[in-house]
């Protein structure tokens, strides 16, 4: 109560923000009058006149009203479109680091050229984040036209691309691209041997497009860069037809006893194989001798094959053709549930990308282990400043807020909209939904009135347009299997009469125009068009836009929602552009995933008994209520399973910026600086060996040289006589032993490489320590996936995972540490170089992994049940891993000046590693 007095006197932090924006664009406004007398040239000249002003000591905020002013006007010259005030109000949210909530149709990318020019002028570059490569190189060429103009350059980063062209791209003032392949360049910087090989400038600022898609849709799975393991195509093939002699069951919710091999958990998307099914599961392994007679797959030796047998049930019960992937050219292709897009290149991880190869009888790829990898959420926070636009991000604002320090600006439409957004039809199963809908379009088509139809999958578009193709109803379908004629399906679908089915509408980037895109109908007339046909054309496009404003619109049918309301409030923003007419509805039955995770089996059969037919559909605000509900549940558990993620990795992060950080300092160091670096790995080296058979703080007659001098031969492969210096000299002790081991090896290295010159040797040197750190970066990061999936088994214990993965992660990242020293160490000392021949042959040996882009469900009856349902929903996300499984190394050895591993705070030597 106190809360909406405040508000009511004060006004909502959003209205508080707006307000002191529309100050900032009367500014602009105010400046509009003298730069349009301005010529071309001079408004090309403020461009140098901002750069000098920074570097005078003005700020960007110092300079926005008239840059932004500058911009505006440079837009009606190049394109004849000038900034709406609202889409000032949009550049600025964007410019102090929030997120621009626009309404579709608002002109989006048109604002991301204000802020981009403002901050590209300080010289630092901007990145400007799309969804696909379509939009990222249309973008690019549109709206760099603007840029070009003002004297700023225009670069664009897209897969496919050599060193030097994206290189060329970064160094732009403005770069476009999408999310993953910024993801994967930084990766891939961070993998570079040499300074001069890594492409990108430092994340100084961005603006992401589609931001609810990047930031919080593909948040769930990891950019990973990974390359081939050992090939086990055989083992797969051997156990995909098992899967079809497993019979399903259920549990009993009381007694909890199970029938059946295996039970599908469909809230939380799992398979779980029954005592049955193991037993049954073990005999089919030992007939096709995958396991031995007396073996048991509960064997630590046989975890391994447990998960190819979970990958297995998985690809046959979870996934579905042509909903969660298709085939095409002979390969299984991932469709994104969000944008019903294909993700090319992308795999799934732990073995599953290559059961559903088995599966569907295609070629089985080769395994991949993790060479790199990183969350989109510490990616995009490592961004000195960023910012983002979309239609839909306010239902998000939380986690926008707590993840990324991202506020949300919800920035009112240009025009007041005129949509109707129309109760959810609720039928008993598909067969009444889908005729339903099929009927609603055939009377919706004899008046002319545009339709597009959103569904979930490529399976349903499909379906849909079977029925619609039997009924001789002419449609055009959008989906991954048809997205090559994206743009020309969109540009029609907006025609009198046209009908469209298309999947989730998320990032197409394409306005669907009322009459049909009249600047795509322009560019098909091609340069020497005649004023006369282009006048022509542009009265047949008013016509027929002026007639769909007649009809009421575009029209948006739901085939289902989704388990996102953003999805759903996507594909409803279709409708009703600027201001325009239009109506959505959503038509949804209870066979629908998300009707069948919240509204139980018992409420069909309660609607059957009420009397409730397959055509008759319920049509109540409370029904619709009650759905938002689920949908908040489901959204409330992805935030959940995005959080956990993201809190794992957040310790892996720690450990990526330190190995980065150090492989940068070492590409940039000089000669003086990499042998001083040697020069302390040879000491640690030396004094680990040394605490091994010497103890510290003991007599000589304790000391074993003998195996400390086989130690050093084959650890570092050197013979020294260190029995006889001893001999020599009575007075040696721990100490100075290491001090003249370390000398000896330091000399007789020098003398090794004196057959090359400085810089071939600074070279090779360089090169070693950073294909050392990297090798042993790769084994790191399989060893904390392995740790990362079984680490919540701890909780039986009563321990918290989260700190056992700290801990022992921590535990690792030593033992990490301390094998990139003595590798680094052993190698040098190893290696016997015959001259500049024999460092040139290593160099050109020596190659960059195979990058591959991985991994990456009456009325009052109805709302009750699924009230109920959501009351009890307890079952936890799994998350998906990445990597293969690997074995544990032990802990390494104790150094003597280390603190000792008892806790006492003490050094080791004067601790437990003293002698009594």
């Amino acid at each position: 109560m106190a809360f909406n007095i405040f508000k009511k006197i004060f006004g909502s932090r959003n209205e508080r923000l707006l307000k002191q924006y529309r100050k900032i664009v009367q500014q602009i406004n105010a400046l509009e009058p003298g730069l349009e007398a301005l010529s071309d040239e001079k408004l090309k000249a403020k461009t140098e006149a901002f750069k000098a002003a920074l570097e005078n000591g003005k700020t960007l905020d110092d300079i926005l009203p008239e840059a932004f002013a500058v911009v505006r006007e440079a837009g009606k010259r190049v394109f004849g479109m000038r900034h709406y005030d609202v889409q000032m109000v949009g550049g600025i949210t964007l410019h102090q680091g929030k997120i621009a909530e626009m309404r579709t149709g608002e002109g989006k990318t048109l604002v991301a050229t204000l802020p981009a020019y403002l901050n590209a002028l300080s010289g630092k570059g901007v990145h400007i984040i799309t969804v696909n490569d379509y939009l990222a190189k249309r973008d690019a060429e549109w709206m760099g036209q603007l840029f070009g103009f003002l004297g700023l350059s225009t670069g664009v980063v897209v897969s496919g691309q050599s060193q030097q062209e994206k290189q060329m791209a970064y160094a732009m003032d403005i770069t476009y691209g999408t999310n993953n392949e910024f993801g994967f360049d930084y990766l891939r910087d961070n993998m570079a041997i040499f300074a001069e090989e890594r492409v990108m400038r430092d994340q100084h600022f961005a603006v992401i497009d589609e931001v609810d898609s990047i930031l919080i849709d593909e948040a769930r799975t990891p950019l990973i860069i990974s390359g081939p393991a050992e090939d086990k195509a055989e083992l797969y093939q051997k156990i995909n037809p098992l899967v079809a002699h497993l019979e399903e069951g259920e549990e009993d919710p009381e007694t909890k006893e199970t029938t059946g091999d295996f039970i599908i958990d469909a809230k939380s998307r799992q398979v779980f194989l029954t005592d049955d099914g193991h037993a049954k599961v073990e005999q089919m392994l030992v007939d096709v001798e995958l396991l031995g007679e007396e073996d048991s797959l509960y064997d630590a030796t046989n975890i391994g094959l447990m998960i190819h047998i979970n990958a297995a049930l998985r690809a046959h019960l979870l996934f579905e053709k042509d909903r969660d992937y298709i085939v095409e050219d002979g390969q299984v292709v991932i469709i994104d549930e969000f944008t019903g897009r294909k993700m090319q290149g992308r795999r799934w991880s732990e073995g599953l990308h290559q059961a559903m190869e088995a599966k569907e009888g295609v070629k089985i790829q080769q395994e991949s282990q993790t060479f790199a990898s990183i969350t989109f959420q510490n990616l995009f926070r490592q961004y000195a400043k960023l910012s983002g636009m979309t239609g839909t991000a306010d239902t998000e604002a939380g986690e926008f807020l707590s993840t990324y320090n991202l506020e949300v600006v919800v920035i009112p439409p240009n025009k007041t909209p005129q949509r109707q957004d129309l109760s959810d039809l609720v039928f008993l199963d598909m067969d009444g939904k889908f005729a339903a809908i099929v009927e609603d379009i055939r009377e919706t088509t004899k008046t002319g009135q545009p339709i597009l139809v959103g569904t979930a999958s490529i399976e349903m578009s499909e379906l849909l347009s079977r029925l619609l193709t039997q009924e001789k109803i002419k449609h055009s379908v959008l989906n991954a299997k048809h997205h090559e004629q994206e743009a020309s399906i969109i540009a029609d679908a907006g025609r009198p009469g046209a009908v469209t089915i298309a999947t989730n509408m998320a990032g197409r980037g394409t306005d669907i125009v009322l009459g049909g895109n009249l600047e795509m109908e322009l560019e098909e007339l091609g340069e020497n068009a005649s004023e006369e046909k282009i006048a022509q054309v542009k009265a047949e496009w008013q016509e027929r836009h002026n007639k769909v404003l007649e009809l009421g619109g575009l029209k948006v049918i739901g085939s289902e929602r989704h388990e996102s309301r953003r999805i759903d409030n996507q594909l409803r923003g279709r409708s009703g552009r600027q201001g325009d007419v239009g109506v959505t509805r959503f038509y949804l039955s209870l066979d629908d995933d998300l009707m069948r995770r919240f509204a139980s089996d018992r409420v069909k059969g309660m609607m059957k008994r009420l009397g409730m037919t397959s055509n008759e559909a319920i049509e109540h605000k409370m029904v619709t209520k009650s759905i938002e509900r689920a949908q908040k549940q489901v959204e409330r558990m992805h935030q959940d399973e995005r959080a956990n993620l993201l809190k794992f990795d957040d310790i892996a992060n720690e450990q990526r910026k330190v190995v980065y950080t150090q492989r940068n300092e070492l590409m940039s160091a000089d000669a003086e600086e990499v042998t001083d670096v040697l020069d302390g790995l040879r000491e640690q080296v030396v004094e680990q060996i040394v605490a091994t058979y010497v103890p510290p703080g003991s007599l000589h007659e304790q000391w074993d040289i003998p195996n400390l001098e086989k130690a050093l031969h084959e650890e570092l492969g050197t013979e020294l006589p260190i029995e006889q210096w001893l001999e020599e000299d009575k007075n040696l002790y721990e100490e100075t032993l290491i001090e003249k081991i370390v000398t000896e090896l330091k000399e007789r290295y020098q003398d090794k490489m004196a057959v090359v010159d400085e810089n071939t040797r600074h070279h090779f040197e360089k090169e070693v320590l950073l294909r050392t750190i990297d090798k042993q970066w790769r084994a790191h990061l399989a060893e904390m996936d392995y740790l990362r999936r079984g680490i919540h088994l701890r909780g039986y214990a009563q321990k918290d995972p989260f700190q056992e993965y700290r801990r022992e992660s921590g535990e690792l990242f030593k033992g990490f540490l301390y094998e990139v020293t003595l590798e680094t160490v052993k190698i040098l000392s190893l290696v016997q170089i015959g001259g500049q021949q024999d460092v040139a042959e290593y160099e050109e040996q020596a190659h960059q992994p195979e990058h591959l882009e991985a991994t990456h469900p009456a009325a009052a009856g109805i709302a009750d049940a699924m009230n109920n349902a959501m009351e009890q929903e307890t079952a936890e996300a799994s998350e998906d891993d990445n990597g293969e499984s690997t074995f544990r190394r032990d802990t390494p050895k104790v150094g003597r000046n280390d603190p000792c591993p008892c806790g006492s705070g003490k050094k080791y030597k004067q601790c437990c590693g003293k002698l009594s």
